[in-house]
């Protein structure tokens, strides 16, 4: 294989500037539904074909980057590991090449293995979205969370955001410290010490640990809660039947969080485990709202990685 220039696809937030986010989170307002009105689809990538291959189980990642490429018109394919020659011992690479043959427009990739959509797209000239890699990043979630906060009348700049939960083994943690720092925001991870690695306060200012749940909702804007991975766990790193005693969001917590708090889940939640019932459903919950806006912001990735800047600065002059 030849080696490439990378750069065409979407890999992380930690390739993007605080402008390319602003500009992605703008465009995403364009495809936000409007009230009651009836999504009209737009021809805007009709020719285009994307390629959504998951090599990880997923429903609303998936799900809405194929509503997101068809409301732009274009077609999409969807492949699950179990349903790929990987199965019958294909290589990552052969696959990924075999796919590229077809000669997509674009690459969605979600894969178990941190770094594999950068490995891959070092020797691929077909872009590539990365839909989630191991623990490293989940760009679109962090792209589709930003957004949901400015809908919900709060800033990015000089937020106080506190992320509860499984630290260790989350991809949108990383991501959304990744893109909140770039906005000045204060980020406090919490969570039980052996799921809160140290080395990510290295990875951005104004990153702070700790245990304690009731210190780091204190004033917070945003409470993110995070789903217990025990999928990436050799042992389970807390008693399962305690978690929710010292790190599950009940309505009492709320109270020390500043009045217009918003809380957050990236989903699937585990009511009763990480989350109770009454906050899940609660007026301050943004959950359904962080779905809907997966769509809208899945559709300005894939403009913006399958038009190009040039072609998309055209498109909208």
């Amino acid at each position: 294989m030849r080696q490439r220039s990378s750069g065409s696809g979407l890999l992380g937030i930690e390739d993007l500037t605080r402008d390319e986010i602003q500009s992605i989170l703008d465009r995403a307002r364009d495809f936000q539904p409007r009230g009651d009105e009836t999504f009209r689809r737009l021809e805007l990538l009709r020719g285009k074909m994307v390629v959504n291959l998951f090599f990880e189980a997923s429903t609303r990642t998936r799900t809405s980057f194929e509503i997101a490429a068809r409301r732009l018109g274009a077609d999409a394919v969807s492949i699950t590991a179990q349903a790929s020659s990987v199965t019958k011992g294909e290589s990552l690479v052969d696959t990924l090449n075999t796919l590229a043959a077809m000669r997509p427009d674009a690459i969605i990739m979600r894969h178990a293995s941190s770094g594999a959509p950068h490995f891959l797209q070092r020797y691929l000239d077909t872009p590539i979205i990365n839909a989630g890699d191991g623990t490293h990043e989940h760009p679109t979630q962090a792209l589709l969370d930003a957004r949901t906060i400015l809908d919900r009348g709060a800033r990015l700049e000089n937020l106080k955001v506190v992320i509860i939960g499984d630290i260790a083994h989350s991809r949108v943690a990383r991501s959304n410290v990744y893109l909140l720092s770039r906005f000045g925001s204060r980020i406090v991870l919490c969570g039980p010490a052996s799921l809160l690695p140290r080395e990510l306060t290295q990875i951005a200012p104004g990153v702070t640990l700790t245990n304690d749940m009731d210190e780091a909702i204190r004033d917070a804007d945003v409470i993110m809660m995070l789903r217990v991975q025990l999928e990436r766990q050799h042992e389970a790193s807390f008693p399962v039947n305690e978690y929710f005693q010292f790190y599950g969001l009940r309505l009492e917590h709320l109270r020390l969080a500043k009045p217009d708090v918003i809380v957050m889940h990236p989903g699937p939640i585990n009511r009763g485990r990480e989350i109770s019932s009454e906050v899940a459903d609660s007026q301050r919950s943004a959950i359904l709202n962080q779905v809907e806006n997966g769509i809208a912001v899945r559709m300005a990735v894939l403009e913006r990685v399958l038009l190009g800047a040039r072609e998309h600065a055209v498109a909208n002059h």
